[in-house]
């Protein structure tokens, strides 16, 4: 008998995105059950910039109300979260994410693919998780250009990725790269579940240094980050965050409405 999918949660409303009302280990749990039944989809990483990616773009924001599950990056959305009852609601980061299934599918067996990353990074985490994670499966690795892929290029990793059929293909191109290439990739590819986590590659080699808990705690990871690559992420923190507290202002407040799409009907990728 096919094990049965765990009931998919429901969404807290940050501004008209639905992030769902997940922690780490139901996420997890979820996550195994849906590899183990065969439904396939893409989950999004999705904190303050995702939230503020989909304000501004409808195909950005079609990603996420399509995506297998919607996940809470980000104490901001998780404090909306459980300011709209969902006390359970805890921060799903990336980084952990990743670390958590990879530690669970040395149990379910469950077979993994890294895409993502400058050249030399999937090769160095697939190292990593092996030291990490004894009898890990870690079926390959790929690095994309920075550029949309040729015609070739797509051919060749729909063949590469038909050779070792992973049941999970780690995506790290950041936000919204790797969200739309999800969409535009995963009914071509064949795997169970592709799972955006954007800077979760750096992390795990190294590249990044991540934030000490007290700092994660009281939502200030942004800042910690900015102060690494401030040239990169300046504008995506400071102009990003303080639209969103605009924003936010207005929703709190009733001064506008940002409505949910509605739920839709389960897409069947194969």
């Amino acid at each position: 008998m096919r094990p049965k999918v765990l009931t998919k949660p429901p969404r807290a409303n940050i501004l008209g995105t639905g992030i769902h009302a997940v922690n780490l280990e139901t996420t997890v749990e979820y996550l195994d059950a849906c590899i183990a039944s065969g439904k396939k989809g893409y989950v999004c990483v999705t904190g303050v910039h995702g939230v503020m990616e989909a304000l501004r773009s409808r195909s950005f924001r079609a990603a996420l109300d399509r995506a297998l599950l919607v996940t809470p990056d980000g104490m901001p959305t998780v404090w909306i979260g459980r300011s709209q009852k969902y006390s359970s609601m805890q921060r799903v980061f990336g980084p952990d994410l990743m670390r958590a299934v990879c530690a669970q599918s040395v149990k379910s067996g469950h077979t993994h693919f890294f895409y993502g990353g400058k050249p030399g990074v999937a090769e160095e985490l697939k190292s990593n998780f092996e030291r990490w994670c004894p009898s890990i499966r870690i079926v390959g690795t790929g690095t994309p250009p920075f550029r949309p892929l040729t015609l070739k290029e797509q051919s060749d990793l729909i063949d590469q990725v038909a050779g070792v059929k992973p049941d999970i293909i780690w995506v790290g191109l950041s936000t919204p790269k790797q969200e739309m290439f999800m969409v535009e990739t995963i009914k071509h590819l064949e795997c169970k579940v592709m799972i955006g986590v954007g800077a979760a590659f750096d992390f795990h080699t190294g590249r990044t240094k991540d934030a000490p808990e007290w700092i994660k705690r009281a939502g200030l990871q942004w800042l910690h980050r900015l102060c690494q690559e401030p040239r990169r992420l300046w504008k995506r923190y400071l102009v990003n965050n303080a639209a969103f507290l605009g924003h936010l202002a207005l929703q709190v407040t009733g001064s506008k409405r940002y409505e949910l799409t509605s739920e839709l009907a389960e897409v069947e990728w194969r």
